[in-house]
């Protein structure tokens, strides 16, 4: 009679991480495609006569959920980069922090540390406009955009100042096991021009005129602001559900190859021994 079929550790271990893997991102994959349905269900304009009409037209003369694309265009007086020359935006963060080496007596080693951040935060008012339009009295009055999800800001300025080896580090380090390492300096900006796709509630300012207002949803949906344009947004959320499907087929097929091969080998020994 033919022993049972014995893996090595290593095969199962090798079979069942495979598995395991590609159940999640199976997992993975479902859910993304779940949102990238219910995205694509929600309505799309662009600052237009046609948004207008069915503002008037709506209850309350608002829109609860839509996507909103259009240019990033200042209300009024822009925010000048204070790094970069004619490089101008409606939200503006400037970082500086500073890097140091502590020393573990533990461990007698030099660890990381960030200290001593300080961060600015300016924003002015600013509306989304008709992409390709050259003038338009249509506009999407962004409200609140730091109350905002997603990542909108543009690094302009990234400069890393690394600290000189003097008398009064020496003595830092000597007495407190500190020494300074360098100065890290950042502005982000929110550039005017820049392509933006909004996410949230749609208001119709003053019930008669073109000038309407982008703001949180009160049903309690997400209020997103992105810097692509729509198309972009939703290949990126396509192309992040194609890479979970890849990764479920690459790893199941693994899984499966290993566990094929196991029981060849094992079944190819047993025939041997009869």
């Amino acid at each position: 009679m033919s022993d049972l079929p014995i893996f090595s550790p290593l095969v199962l271990i090798g079979v069942g991480s495979s598995f395991a893997f590609s159940g999640l991102f199976y997992h993975l994959y479902k859910e993304k495609k779940d949102e990238l349905v219910k995205l694509k269900e929600i309505p799309k304009f662009i600052p237009d006569q046609h948004l207008v009409r069915i503002l008037k037209a709506s209850p309350h003369r608002k829109l609860q959920y839509v996507a909103v694309e259009g240019l990033v265009q200042a209300d009024g007086e822009t925010l000048a980069s204070q790094f970069v020359p004619r490089c101008f935006g409606v939200i503006q963060k400037i970082a500086i922090e500073e890097h140091w080496k502590v020393w573990n007596n533990i461990t007698r080693t030099w660890n990381s540390r960030t200290t001593n951040r300080k961060e600015t935060n300016n924003t002015v008012p600013f509306s989304l406009v008709e992409p390709g339009a050259y003038i338009s009295d249509i506009t999407v009055k962004v409200h609140s955009p730091l109350e905002a999800s997603g990542w909108f800001l543009e690094r302009v300025h990234c400069r890393v100042k690394h600290a000189q080896e003097g008398l009064v580090e020496v003595l830092l380090e000597g007495l407190g096991g500190e020494r300074p390492m360098a100065q890290k300096e950042t502005e982000e900006l929110l550039r005017v021009g820049t392509t933006m796709t909004g996410f949230g509630e749609v208001v119709l300012e003053g019930g008669t005129g073109t000038t309407m207002r982008l703001q949180a949803p009160q049903d309690g949906r997400r209020y997103i602001l992105v810097p692509t344009d729509y198309k972009g947004f939703i290949e990126r959320h396509e192309g992040t559900a194609n890479l979970w499907k890849r990764l479920t087929a690459l790893f199941g097929i693994t899984g499966a190859s290993l566990l094929a091969g196991a029981v060849y080998s094992t079944m190819g020994k047993n025939d041997r021994r009869d």
